[in-house]
């Protein structure tokens, strides 16, 4: 059935061809700074802080762990979530589209998620609520993913993908800013961040048309179908496995030179004032995730290259996590947070549109980039934890940033073997 609001959607399993314009982009970008606010705000700040108030312990370690266990329970969660909802938004017949009921209703449990965890004052309760708000940012952040398959033409697809990493960076600095300016306590900053994603993904579900799934041409699915599908065997679909080990690799590295910023300022370098001296790296980080994410992801588009921009990437963060294992000072660490920040922007944009470019079947889109998006999950959720036990077990920081960039390089290689994609 067609209606008025889906008409100038694309076929369901059609390979898009026509530019989305820049109300189209527009949208996206907003929601996805609705997104990345609501998870980053609360994984920067607000759960550590949480945490910390229940843990009252003298040993930063003690925190940190117990914010790693919690992370990493909830990552275990996103393990499910992002491939099953995607799969079942491959199949949604609704008349509103395959992807916008799943965008909207991964919001509101986001939201509601965010506002219980606010109010938890113990250690369970603050897992429970995490695991239920990240459940929704993996629906939600599935189905907007699916959407660049579904709408995007491919010589467009590193330009709209910066529009995920530009509001990632935007989103973050925009977000601590608010909690911290305005001075709210912890309820009132997950309540902020709660409505904010609703409100800034609301006008892409109601704006953007989304092509209706005929019951007939739904792929038929059984419990055996769907567990079979979250394998996808790297022998028969190589590009993909490469493709999906290099993110997995490349988001460890990231996540390790940058989880444990705050505790290496205050600990590794004894900086007086580390929130400030962190804001500063951040702001530097962010600067140039921004700049390299619109940058690369349209060269990347003209040039019709994709693995060369990812390797250049990789590498950049390597060689920035080095710089902060062995010249452990401030001012090379503002020249780190900009390497860091140009290598992963980068990373962002062309990967996403890499990772579009080698899915195995049309019909599963959004199951496959549900597959792809656990690469960036469940690696930010884990590293604080496996980071704590490197610190603690080898007495110091420059082990976790040796393995930072050794996770990153890695990642780089792992980008030459992909064939399908120059």
């Amino acid at each position: 059935m067609t209606t008025p609001e889906t008409a100038h959607a694309p076929a369901p399993f059609a390979e898009p061809r026509i530019r989305v314009g820049g109300k189209w982009i527009a949208l996206f970008a907003t929601a996805w700074l609705g997104v990345w606010m609501a998870q980053l705000t609360p994984i920067q700040l607000l759960l550590p802080l949480q945490i910390e108030e229940r843990v009252r312990s003298a040993d930063w370690v003690d925190s940190v762990v117990a914010f790693g266990v919690v992370s990493g329970i909830a990552g275990v969660f996103a393990l499910v979530a992002f491939p099953l909802t995607g799969a079942l938004s491959d199949r949604t017949t609704s008349r509103f589209g395959r992807r916008r009921p799943w965008i909207l209703g991964g919001a509101l449990v986001f939201a509601a998620g965010l506002v219980a965890l606010g109010a938890q004052t113990t250690i369970p309760g603050i897992g429970v609520f995490w695991s239920v708000a990240l459940v929704g940012f993996c629906v939600l952040s599935a189905a907007l993913t699916a959407m660049i398959s579904d709408q995007v033409p491919v010589n467009q697809r590193g330009y709209v993908s910066g529009w995920i990493s530009a509001p990632q960076a935007i989103g973050t600095i925009l977000g601590l800013l608010l909690v911290v300016i305005l001075g709210l306590g912890i309820f009132a900053g997950y309540s902020l961040v709660a409505a904010l994603v609703v409100l800034l993904v609301l006008p892409f579900v109601l704006g953007v048309p989304d092509a209706v799934l005929s019951p007939a041409d739904r792929p038929r699915l059984t419990g055996r179908g769907l567990i079979a599908g979250f394998w996808i065997s790297p022998r028969e679909h190589p590009d993909f496995g490469w493709t999906l080990l290099s993110r997995i690799l490349v988001n460890f590295g990231n996540a390790f030179g940058t989880a444990l910023l705050l505790q290496f300022l205050q600990y590794g370098l004894h900086r007086p004032h580390a929130s400030d001296d962190l804001l500063m790296l951040v702001a530097v980080y962010l600067v140039f995730v921004v700049i390299a994410s619109l940058v690369s992801g349209r060269l990347s588009d003209r040039l019709g290259r994709r693995k060369v921009f990812v390797f250049a990437a990789a590498a950049l963060q390597g060689v920035a996590a080095l710089l902060l294992a062995f010249v452990p000072e401030f001012a090379v660490a503002i020249v780190a947070a900009g390497i860091l920040g140009l290598g992963y922007g980068c990373f962002l944009s062309v990967d996403q549109a890499l990772a579009t470019q080698v899915l195995p079947d049309a019909h599963t889109r959004g199951k496959d980039l549900g597959i792809m998006n656990i690469a960036t999950a469940v690696p930010q959720a884990i590293a604080p934890l496996i980071g704590a036990f490197v610190v603690a077990a080898f007495a110091g920081f420059q082990s976790l940033f040796v393995l930072s960039a050794l996770a990153a390089l890695l990642g780089a290689a792992a980008v030459l073997p992909i064939r399908s994609v120059r």
